[in-house]
């Protein structure tokens, strides 16, 4: 598929951001943009879950980012959330409405995935990309250090601190002073010794920051004769002092100080100078790439047949020493089943049946943990492990297809009977099970169909009197569908006389 217009959509922490982009050859070209300041990071309660007046503000703005993307393709735009939304409690619940709103579908990304969709988008905007670069990231809720080379990243994190979040935290009411600055700083310190030595380890050239914060401190440093360029460590102690002198970011006196930053820079100046401190570092510049740009190149990356979700699924089945011969068997098996029930799945790139292929592929790595119950282990790691590419919806969907291809159905849950994950379950299921042998015998003389109520299997006779096994198998799978609610209608097609 070739659009020439793609779109991303960023549901950040402190802002929401739409981002939309021409596509020329393999270069995407920024065509308009809108910025709403929703700050959900000040709506999370301390019960982890959104408020109603943030959820009605980011609805209010999603509305708004809705009708510019009006005409869009589906797959022409890609919205993803950060860290508010993965601690939110009620994500799931919002999410319905939020996406109504927008109208596209609307991943809630993992931190490391943040990481990388950010350092991709920052890449794309150096002079020199094969510079080694340290790049930091300072949201609304978590602040991402990413370091990294040729748009290659080498070391990913997402910590769990934010302008938004510790300008509640450390300066409620807005108010500064030496003693909430350092306990500000210490506290982001105490974070970033975590990942300081593996970080300087891996070294950089050059440092870089990127999004909101880090533009708001090289601007007010720039346009105050702080600094001559970008972020200095000696421009971020005199902000730092300024702002301490003042007592509140709204009492300062300084060019290009926007009103819609003053209630966040206090968490971000000491976030930003932690970071200073604790990486040794004299200078940051400033790039215009952030998330919303990495995502646009990688959505790009898809259409160009380079999807790093491919990547991810080979890396991993590398890494857990799957039977390549025997998943490609089930693979093949369970795409050809998932046509005959979802005739518009043979369409090239369909998602259902990628997701399959891909669990398919994947749901043996449980063995490596232990073969006993190795779906369960396999749906855990899915569920759970980090996957660069895939949203935390995808690895859900993951977990449970691969989940549900053995044992008992019940533990699946899934609410709709006519859930696109049910066909794949059956056909994954079905799949796994005509190949337990783990030969390569012909292909099984098998079809499937949709029924009313469920599924139906035509099977030939002959070949079924042979394998004793499988024919029991399938005479328990009826069990199993009916224990969901399902039928599993059985039909013995014999020879012709």
């Amino acid at each position: 598929m070739d659009y020439e217009l793609i779109a991303a959509v960023d549901l950040g922490s402190n802002s929401f951001r739409l981002q939309v982009g021409r596509v020329v050859g393999n270069q995407i070209y920024p065509l308009d943009g809108l910025k709403e300041t929703v700050r959900l990071a000040a709506g999370i309660t301390p019960e982890k879950t959104l408020d109603a007046a943030a959820q009605l503000r980011a609805i209010d703005a999603l509305s708004r980012f809705g009708e510019r993307l009006r005409g869009f393709a589906p797959g022409a735009v890609r919205a993803v959330a950060t860290n508010s939304l993965r601690v939110a409690k009620n994500a799931d619940a919002f999410l319905p409405e939020a996406e109504a709103a927008l109208g596209f579908p609307i991943e809630i990304i993992a931190g490391r995935e943040e990481a990388r969709l950010i350092y991709l988008g920052v890449a794309h905007t150096l002079p020199n990309p094969g510079t080694q670069q340290l790049v930091m990231d300072i949201g609304g809720g978590s602040t991402e250090f990413i370091v990294g080379r040729n748009f290659k990243p080498l070391q990913l994190e997402s910590l769990y601190m934010g302008c938004v979040s510790y300008s509640l935290r450390f300066f409620p009411d807005g108010r500064v002073d030496k003693r909430s600055m350092k306990e500000a700083e210490l506290a982001a310190r105490r974070e970033l010794q975590g990942i300081a030595h593996a970080y300087k380890e891996t070294g950089w050239e050059e440092a870089v920051g990127s999004s909101g914060t880090a533009k708001a401190i090289a601007d007010l440093l720039e346009l105050n004769g702080l600094s001559e360029r970008g972020i200095t460590r000696e421009g971020l102690d005199e902000l730092r002092a300024r702002l301490v002198r003042a007592g509140d970011a709204g009492r300062l006196q300084l060019e290009g100080l926007r009103a819609d930053r003053i209630p966040v820079l206090p968490g971000g100046v000491a976030i930003m100078s932690a970071a200073f401190k604790e990486f040794g570092l004299e200078r940051m510049e400033f790039s215009e790439g952030a998330l919303r740009l990495g995502v646009l190149y990688d959505l790009l990356g898809r259409y160009h047949h380079d999807d790093l979700r491919e990547a991810t699924v080979n890396q991993f089945m590398q890494r857990y020493t799957v039977d390549r011969r025997q998943v490609a068997r089930v693979s093949m098996t369970a795409l050809k089943l998932l046509h005959q029930v979802l005739p518009e799945s043979r369409a090239p790139e369909h998602i259902d049946a990628q997701f399959l292929v891909w669990a398919a592929r994947l749901h043996e790595i449980g063995i490596s943990v232990a073969h006993s119950s190795y779906h369960k282990h396999s749906a855990y790691i899915l569920g759970n492990a980090d996957m660069p590419g895939f949203s935390r919806r995808d690895q859900s969907r993951l977990a449970r297809v691969v989940l549900g291809h053995r044992g008992k159905l019940e533990r699946v849950s899934l609410a709709a009977h006519d859930s696109a994950d049910w066909l794949m379950i059956f056909a994954l299921r079905t799949a796994s099970l005509l190949h337990r042998a783990r030969d390569d015998d012909r292909e099984a003389p098998i079809e499937a169909a949709l029924t009313p109520r469920g599924f139906q299997l035509t099977v030939a006779a002959d070949w079924l009197e042979g394998v004793p096994l499988t024919a029991t198998g399938l005479d328990d799978e009826v069990r199993q569908w009916a224990a969901v609610g399902l039928e599993l209608k059985l039909r013995h097609r014999r020879p012709k006389d």
